[in-house]
């Protein structure tokens, strides 16, 4: 699917297809003035973190987060400047671009604690598999690892029946979990996580990426942007890396095409399990505020 075509699919779905009547959350408007400083070419940290200390639970979210272990600070940081100071105003930006998608999401926080954690893992092995390559955008690989599945938990709080779905996309061996969306409910959370990134006005490459992220054919259709077939393949990766410290044993997406993922970024597997090793102590100092 082309860029267009994309776009095109997205605006039917979210106008006048089955996802119509699903409610796609709002962007919020933090992140509004949060993306505005961003595109400046040299954004204001001074900004940003007056951006982060305007909502009280956001400015506690951030400074708990840069004391956790993922940072390893001698000296704890006790305001939202220093929190800005000391993760620096990209990475500072993802943070609390997390927090605002989670509690966009009106569901109890204690049933999907475990999906906002691996989701928050993905991110970070997201964003290390791109450090190790070149010409890949490690911030833009981060929040593509926080959306590519944001579209589970927005068909949990708004289609009726999904939580069965979900159940049994996870059990059946005969087809996908997207084919078992699809038959269930007509859409799948590949379309309407794009549909989120799209109304929260993330990079067009993002909201492409968590479209296609379960295509694998993409990898071979040079139609597609580069840069979102890269983005696939990193999140399938990234995906099996997060399993496996998870301790999940049947992974059939990425049996079937973890090859070609590592074929198409010309990885071997060898790197693969030394990443294993290096994002352990950073999927254990994950915390979810």
């Amino acid at each position: 699917m082309k860029a267009q075509e994309i776009n095109r699919e997205l605006d039917r779905a979210r106008d006048s297809g089955p996802v119509k009547d699903i409610v796609i959350p709002p962007c919020p408007q933090l992140l509004v003035q949060l993306q505005t400083e961003l595109n400046q070419a040299d954004p204001d940290p001074t900004v940003v973190a007056g951006i982060a200390g305007s909502d009280v639970a956001m400015a506690a979210a951030l400074i708990r987060i840069s004391n956790s272990s993922l940072y390893a600070r001698r000296q704890p940081v006790s305001s939202v400047a220093q929190a800005v100071s000391m993760l620096g105003v990209k990475p500072t930006a993802q943070v609390l671009t997390g927090f605002l998608l989670r509690n966009a999401i009106q569901l109890d926080a204690t049933l999907i604690e475990h999906f906002w954690e691996s989701s928050t893992r993905r991110s970070l092995a997201m964003a290390h598999i791109a450090s190790q390559m070149y010409g890949v955008d490690v911030e833009v690989a981060k929040t593509c690892g926080l959306f590519f599945h944001v579209g589970i938990p927005v068909m949990l709080q708004g289609v009726r029946g999904y939580s069965g779905t979900l159940v049994e996309a996870m059990a059946r061996q005969d087809r996908t979990f997207i084919q078992t969306e699809n038959a269930a409910h007509r859409t799948d959370h590949a379309v309407v996580g794009a549909i989120v990134a799209k109304t929260w006005r993330l990079p067009a490459v993002v909201a492409f990426a968590v479209r296609l992220h379960h295509d694998f054919s993409v990898l071979n259709d040079s139609g597609v942007a580069q840069d979102v077939r890269q983005l696939v393949a990193i999140a399938a990766i990234a995906d099996h890396l997060v399993a496996r410290h998870e301790g999940i044993t049947n992974q059939r997406e990425w049996d079937r095409h973890g090859p070609e993922c590592l074929a198409f970024l010309q990885i071997n597997a060898t790197e693969v399990e030394s990443w294993v090793d290096a994002l352990y102590p950073i999927f254990e100092g994950v915390v979810v505020a």
